[in-house]
Formats: C-alpha cells, sequence, structure tokens
C-alpha cells in the first residue's frame, strides 16, 4: 500500500463505522405514523368530539374540535339495520331522544335514525341536529383533523374502503379487538392499529408478538412504567383520562396522547406547561 492509500485509508474506515452506527440508530428508532402534535409534546384526542354544550358525536362536536386545534376526534362506528354506518356511542338511542324514541341502532334503518333529533336534549338551539354517517365525518375531518376511530360495532372491509377511498389510510388510527385488528393490518397495510392490553400484566406480550406502533390505555391501569415498557418498545401511548387531575402525571410520565371530554381545558393545561417551562 503506498502513501496516498494509507492517507485515505483511515478516513474511509472511520466513515464506514459512523454509516453502520448510524443505519443501526435509524433501525432502532421507530418510524413516526403520526403527524407532530399541534398542541406542544401531547396528541390531543376529543372524545366524541369537543362536545361541552354540543351534542356528542355529531359534525358540530367534530367541528369544534378541529377549531380548537385537537389532534383527534373519537368517534364510535356502528352498523345500521340497512348497513350504513354511523358514529353513535351507545347501542341504543334511548339516551339521545330523552326517549321519545326507543331502540338499537341495528335495528334501525339510516333513514329511522337521520330523522332522529338528537340534539334538543342538550339545547335548543341544537334541536334537529343528527347522527352523522361516517362518510360525512371523513369529509369533514380530511386534511384538518385525525381520526380516532373506536370500532364498536361495524365490519372492517367496508370502512377501509371509505377510509382508501379518500386516502386517509394514515389520518385514522384503529381502536377495536384484537380479531378486528388483525383484519385491519390484512386489509390495509399502511393503516393504524391501536391495541390495548388493558392490563399491565398483558402489555409485555403484547409489545412482543404485536410489536404495535400506538398503544391505548385507560386511566385505570395506566402508569409510569407502562408508558416507559411502551416507549423502550418504539411504541407511543394515548391514554383515556379520568379528568384533569390525570394531566399533570401524563405529561410527566411522558404519555404522547390523551382522550379527553375536555380538549379546549387540556388544550390550554398543555400550552400553559410548555409555557411554564420555557421561561425557566
Amino acid at each position: 500500500m503506498n502513501r496516498k492509500n494509507v492517507a485515505w485509508a483511515l478516513p474511509l474506515s472511520m466513515l464506514l463505522a459512523v454509516l453502520t452506527m448510524l443505519s443501526s440508530v435509524a433501525a432502532a428508532a421507530p418510524e413516526s405514523v403520526l403527524p407532530p402534535p399541534k398542541n406542544g409534546h401531547v396528541y390531543v384526542v376529543a372524545h366524541r368530539g369537543a362536545h361541552q354544550g354540543i351534542p356528542e358525536n355529531t359534525l358540530p362536536a367534530y367541528q369544534k374540535a378541529i377549531d380548537l386545534g385537537a389532534d383527534f376526534v373519537e368517534i364510535d362506528v356502528r352498523t345500521t339495520k340497512d348497513g350504513k354506518f354511523v358514529s353513535v356511542h351507545n347501542g341504543k338511542v334511548d339516551d339521545y331522544t330523552q326517549g321519545a324514541v326507543k331502540g338499537n341502532v341495528s335495528d334501525m334503518t339510516l333513514e329511522e335514525l337521520r330523522a332522529l333529533d338528537i340534539g334538543s336534549r342538550v339545547g335548543p338551539e341544537w334541536k334537529d341536529t343528527k347522527i352523522p354517517t361516517f362518510e360525512e365525518i371523513l369529509d369533514l375531518c380530511k386534511g384538518k383533523i385525525g381520526i380516532y376511530l373506536d370500532l364498536k360495532a361495524a365490519e372492517v372491509a367496508p370502512l377501509i374502503k371509505e377510509i382508501k377511498a379518500r386516502g386517509m389510510e394514515r389520518s385514522v388510527i384503529w381502536y377495536a379487538g384484537p380479531s378486528k385488528l388483525k383484519e385491519v393490518v390484512k386489509l390495509c397495510p399502511e393503516c393504524i392499529p391501536m391495541p390495548d392490553p388493558y392490563e399491565m400484566k398483558n402489555l409485555p406480550k403484547l409489545l412482543e408478538q404485536d410489536k404495535p406502533r400506538l398503544v391505548a390505555s385507560s386511566w385505570d391501569f395506566y402508569s409510569k412504567e407502562f408508558a416507559e415498557k411502551c416507549h423502550a418498545a418504539g411504541a407511543l401511548v394515548i391514554v383515556d383520562d379520568d379528568g384533569p387531575q390525570c394531566w399533570g402525571p401524563a405529561l410527566d410520565w411522558g404519555t404522547d396522547g390523551i382522550q379527553t371530554d375536555e380538549p379546549e381545558q387540556l388544550i390550554a393545561y398543555i400550552k400553559q406547561r410548555e409555557s411554564a417551562k420555557s421561561t425557566k
């Protein structure tokens, strides 16, 4: 080897070592499956929309969440008697109509459900507010806010068809049971499943077998250890809060997202915390 080759050998070997190290780090780092949060470092999920003073799970509640700057709206998808998809939390309509009409969502056609007034129980200004269809929700949210899809009673394939038709595969996160999430992954590899281990004891197995990018948890089973295990496995974690008293601990534990019935207050809280940190 001549002197010129020797001069190049050391830098080249060092460069290869650096590239090898960087490639291994890149492989270990989880790919981002979500856009950056709009508020600080935490995703805000508006549970059933921003429904303080607005009928829950309605287009006005979802629009309010968009206006507030929430990252996601949570919707509850059920199937009508004639095979259409709507967002209704409860299996029965009784609570939404103040008893004027009773029955199961699954026993009513879309036309029958759309005839219901589900707004008057909140206030006269919401009279004749309607149950929204899945397609209406997708069209409202596209390009404005993500969707946290809680699959209550619906088949996966037709929902994926509507999502794909709008190019929203990466805008919807799926919350469902294990068999339904497996179907989501099979039919739409680019879609985002979010399993829930329900209890801490189930988390290690879930992380090992499913290798999720997102994990859900209720506050009852959530802890700092839960968040740490998810992060160590390359998964983000979104927790359902149990009121504003949960926000401080959740953020202290490095929680990536919080689902709440009070998105406006949570956004203000996050901004206040971020502001306090920046002034220290």
